[in-house]
């Protein structure tokens, strides 16, 4: 049963209530009123359909993850489709779908945050707990419109996680996990502090991990050589990732995950995917 189906078909009777009604009484109506009641009916069960699709007699669940992705000035429409074909990719994934419905409850809660100048909900809640729901995902993933911005604002959007997200968890989740990429620092000079912002996160339960994304730099005589390697036998510290550690990175269980830059993101996220949504997560990396 698709997504769509279940929200027409579902108890709260978006379909066979007020769209169907409005339809069926709109010869009754004037021009003005027609156009208004077609226009309410549409905005109705496009509401409905952003709530979500499959979150009715959806109690317990292993893990809520909330996916927060940079668009800010520095991610171009190139890097913008990097991002989210591999957060697509990686919800197709065999082992990130084994994952999510091997736990305990048989699936998730997955959100995506896009924040740049403000954080902006370009996912709402979404219940994941079958193959074909995650592919389902997927696909609104790729489809989802790019959010503008210039500033890494990362306090101001661990800010609105932490008052509008976190508290609206539709579902009792065992874990909820905040991952969090970007391919800088937060430079908008918040008054309050992101590790404010970041320990109280933890104080409410949430795990929170890192996944810097490490871009070339120039080398001497304008060469190019990367920051950082994934590989453990090339691994070295970077700036961001030490950034990431010390100002992201927070709660039982947490890590940080870099990505070789945005032609690696894809599988710097799955792999995150698969340790945050399983019992790994456990293990302090």
């Amino acid at each position: 049963m698709s997504g769509l189906h279940m929200v027409m078909q579902g108890p709260k009777g978006v379909m066979n209530g007020m769209w169907y009604a409005g339809i069926m009484r709109v010869e009754r109506l004037t021009p003005r009123r027609m156009a208004a009641a077609v226009i309410a009916a549409v905005a109705a069960l496009g509401a409905v359909l952003t709530a979500g699709y499959a979150l009715d007699g959806v109690d317990e669940v292993d893990t809520a993850l909330i996916v927060a992705v940079d668009v800010s000035n520095s991610v171009d429409e190139q890097r913008y489709r990097l991002q989210m074909e591999g957060i697509a990719q990686a919800l197709e994934d065999p082992s990130v779908i084994q994952a999510i419905i091997g736990g305990a409850k048989g699936g998730i809660l997955f959100s995506m945050i896009t924040w740049a100048d403000r954080p902006t909900v370009s996912l709402p809640w979404t219940h994941i707990a079958s193959a074909e729901q995650a592919r389902a995902t997927a696909m609104r993933v790729r489809t989802l419109a790019r959010q503008g911005g210039e500033f890494t604002c990362m306090s101001r959007m661990m800010r609105f996680v932490s008052d509008k997200i976190v508290p609206q968890v539709p579902a009792r989740a065992a874990k909820v996990v905040l991952d969090i990429s970007g391919d800088g620092r937060d430079n908008c000079n918040e008054k309050e502090p992101i590790e404010t912002v970041r320990d109280e996160l933890v104080s409410y339960g949430v795990t929170v991990n890192g996944l810097p994304i490490l871009e070339e730099a120039p080398g001497a005589e304008g060469e190019r050589v990367r920051t950082q390697s994934y590989l453990p036998e090339e691994q070295d510290t970077a700036e961001l990732e030490g950034w990431f550690r010390a100002h992201i990175k927070g709660g039982p269980g947490s890590f940080v995950l870099p990505a070789n830059g945005y032609a690696d993101f894809g599988r710097a996220i799955r792999q995150k995917f698969v340790l945050e949504v399983s019992w790994l997560l456990g293990l302090n990396r």
